[in-house]
């Protein structure tokens, strides 16, 4: 299975961005990590097969994602954003086992102050 990320880009503070991600075979549950210089991978938001959601408490009410099964896809809708959100944003899905096999190439979003 391999996953295509598309949609970062540059935003100045408080706009917003679509984040979009194709998977070519079946996954389960999707999510959307992200890393910037210095800092670990963490976890924004994650939704399950079924749409079960859960965000990072740094992203909550700012951040929205989804899925359409039917197109093996998720989005990241990210709406007031600040300059700390600004990394690389991953686009992952987890096998049948719930283990996070799969990962996008990583798109760049810069928001600037």
């Amino acid at each position: 299975v391999q996953l295509q990320a598309s949609g970062g880009g540059l935003v100045q503070d408080g706009g917003s961005l679509r984040l979009s991600c194709a998977a070519s075979g079946i996954i389960w549950t999707m999510g959307w990590y992200r890393q910037s210089p210095g800092k670990q991978r963490e976890s924004v938001a994650t939704i399950s097969k079924s749409g079960g959601t859960s965000y990072a408490e740094s992203v909550k009410g700012r951040f929205t994602i989804s899925r359409d099964n039917a197109k093996n896809s998720e989005y990241l809708q990210m709406n007031s954003l600040k300059p700390e959100d600004t990394a690389v944003y991953y686009c992952a899905a987890t096998n049948v086992l719930g283990s996070w096999t799969y990962w996008g190439q990583g798109t760049q979003v810069t928001v600037s102050s």
